[in-house]
C-alpha cells in the first residue's frame, strides 16, 4: 500500500513538473517570437524597430528612416517592457531624439504592426511626410543609393540608382556608383561599360580607374587589367589605389597559378605595397607557395 502511495506521488510530482516545464517552454517560445532580432539597420527603412533588451529588461524602441543629410537616421521614440506578453511603454521624462546610425551589424527586431496599438503607435508618423518632398528627384535618388552602398546593400542601392539614371543618366556621379554596386553584385560587364564612359571625359579619375581593373580582373580579362593597371600608375595624380591594384592583379595570377605573369608582376606589386604591412605579409605568403 506505502508504495502504490510513493509511486502516485511521484506520477504526480512527474505530472507537476512537465507543467512546468511546458509552461517555461511555451513562455520562452512567446517571447522569442514576439520580437525577432533578426534585421539590420539599413534593412529596416520607414519601420519601427526595437533593440535587444537592456539589463532592466527595457527594450529602446525608435523609428528609422532616411535623412538626405545626415544618411539613415533612428528617432528614438522611448523604452517599452513586455509583461504577460503585453508590451508597456515606460513613461519617461526625456524627449525623442534623432540618431545617426552607421554601418555595423547590430542585430535589431521590426516591431510588429498588431504591437502598434499597445504602444500608442501609428504606423507611418505624421512627420515623416517632410522627409518625403523630394523622393522622386534624381538628387534624392542618387543620395539613397550613395548610401545604400556604403552599406553594403547594393542590390537595393540599384533599384534607386538606375531609376536616377532613367532620369538623367549623365548626373554627377552616377555612372561610378551605378558601377559600384554592379562590382558588388558581379555584373562586371555592366561595371566595365559605365566606368569607361566615365573615363572618357576623366580618365585620370584614380577611384574610376580601380573601379575598372577590378571588374576586368573579376571577369577573366587579366591583359586589359594589366595595361589598366598600368596606365593608372602612369597618369594618375592619386597614388591611393596603385598598391591594391597591383596586389589584386598579383593575386588572380595567384589563384590561376600562373607562375610567369605572377613573377613579372611580383617586384612591382612588392614596391607599390611596401608601406601596407598586411598585403606585404600576403604577397610574401604567396611568393612562397608559388615558388614550390
Amino acid at each position: 500500500m506505502l508504495a502504490a502511495i510513493k509511486k502516485i506521488k511521484r506520477q504526480r510530482n512527474f505530472m507537476k513538473n512537465l507543467t512546468v516545464l511546458l509552461l517555461l517552454v511555451t513562455l520562452s517560445i512567446n517571447a522569442q517570437t514576439t520580437l525577432k532580432f533578426d534585421k539590420r539597420y539599413v534593412q529596416c527603412e520607414d519601420k519601427w524597430i526595437a533593440k535587444q533588451m537592456n539589463q532592466d529588461s527595457t527594450y529602446v524602441f525608435g523609428f528609422i528612416y532616411i535623412d538626405s543629410q545626415a544618411g539613415l537616421t533612428l528617432n528614438y521614440e522611448g523604452k517599452f517592457k513586455i509583461i504577460n506578453n503585453v508590451f508597456i511603454r515606460q513613461k519617461e521624462e526625456m524627449p525623442s531624439f534623432k540618431v545617426r546610425l552607421e554601418p555595423n551589424r547590430v542585430a535589431i527586431a521590426q516591431i510588429p504592426e498588431e504591437r502598434f496599438k499597445e504602444l500608442g503607435l501609428i504606423k507611418i508618423p505624421e512627420w515623416l511626410k517632410y522627409y518625403k518632398d523630394d523622393e522622386n528627384s534624381i538628387d534624392r535618388l542618387y543620395r539613397w543609393g550613395f548610401m545604400y552602398n556604403g552599406w553594403n546593400e547594393c542590390a537595393k542601392a540599384l533599384t534607386y540608382l538606375e531609376k536616377a539614371e532613367k532620369l538623367n543618366p549623365n548626373f554627377k556621379g552616377l555612372e561610378v556608383e551605378l558601377a559600384y554596386s554592379y562590382n558588388c553584385l558581379s555584373q562586371y560587364d555592366k561595371a566595365i561599360l559605365a566606368l569607361q564612359n566615365v573615363l572618357k571625359t576623366n580618365p585620370t579619375d584614380a577611384y574610376v580607374n580601380k573601379e575598372l581593373i577590378y571588374a576586368q580582373i573579376k571577369s577573366g580579362q587579366l591583359d586589359k587589367a594589366a595595361e589598366s593597371c598600368k596606365k593608372a600608375l602612369r597618369i594618375c595624380n592619386d597614388k591611393t589605389y596603385n598598391g591594391e591594384n597591383y596586389y589584386n592583379l598579383l593575386y588572380e595570377f595567384k589563384v590561376r597559378k600562373d607562375k610567369t605573369n605572377f613573377n613579372l608582376w611580383l617586384s612591382d606589386a612588392k614596391q607599390l605595397n611596401s608601406n601596407n604591412a598586411v598585403r606585404t605579409q600576403i604577397i610574401k605568403t604567396m611568393e612562397d607557395e608559388m615558388s614550390k
